[in-house]
């Protein structure tokens, strides 16, 4: 375990960054989840936009990559384009 104050700060602001991390990414999960589960384009499209500045958000703080974020983007906006 922690020898030193310094260790045992470390591993209080782990633990906080973690459980804020963790907070986000279910969070964007779910909001993308909702995005893909409905069936109305207008509903898909008006929710599109704060998904993805999200999405962003996971990636610029380091919890996604870069990559993995634009994939997730182009694949939502696919299920919304194939929406009638």
């Amino acid at each position: 375990m922690a020898n030193n104050p310094s260790a045992e700060k470390c591993i209080r602001q782990s633990e906080r960054h973690r459980v804020h991390n963790k907070y986000y990414a279910r969070t964007t999960r779910n909001a993308i989840r909702a995005i893909r589960n409905t069936t109305d384009k207008a509903t898909a499209e008006a929710n599109a936009p704060k998904v993805y500045a999200m999405i962003d958000k996971l990636a610029k703080i380091g919890l996604i990559h870069k990559n993995k974020a634009s994939n997730l983007k182009s694949g939502l906006q696919v299920y919304i384009n194939k929406l009638s």
